[in-house]
């Protein structure tokens, strides 16, 4: 049972590798335990989430007076957080019941919402005239 509980755990690390390199970084050496990591990955996910929200609005302002695409991001956007918070209680399930589990909930968290930030700087970097970007260029 031992050496099936320390497979399991390893396979998760490298599971989440991926969505954590950059958390990693930062969250690393903290002191304080089990707690003192879920708060670090906890701050992490906020300042990912502010950025975020950020750049929404950003995105927001360029789509006033388009309704229809207005209504077609804020669509998206409400998808996205369910899937992400969908996913990232997916991707936790191992860990059900453990100490490690809001840590791992929230790396995850901030991994799916880096990638949406990529997505939406590269919306922000339209050129005039590109037809497959749905927000238009800054004037």
């Amino acid at each position: 049972m031992r050496i099936f509980v320390s497979v399991a755990m390893a396979a998760l690390g490298l599971a989440l590798m991926p969505l954590t390199a950059a958390n990693a970084e930062d969250c690393g050496d903290v002191q304080g335990g089990q707690a003192g990591m879920n708060d670090c990955y906890g701050k992490q996910f906020k300042k990912s989430d502010a950025e975020l929200n950020k750049l929404y609005k950003q995105i927001q302002g360029r789509l006033k007076g388009d309704a229809g695409t207005m209504k077609l991001l804020v669509t998206a956007q409400k998808t996205w957080v369910a899937f992400r918070d969908a996913e990232c209680n997916f991707q936790s399930s191992g860990s059900e019941g453990g100490s490690a589990r809001p840590m791992i909930v929230l790396m995850c968290l901030d991994g799916l919402t880096r990638s949406r930030i990529g997505d939406f700087k590269g919306y922000l970097k339209c050129e005039e005239g590109d037809m497959s970007c749905p927000v238009p260029a800054a004037n």
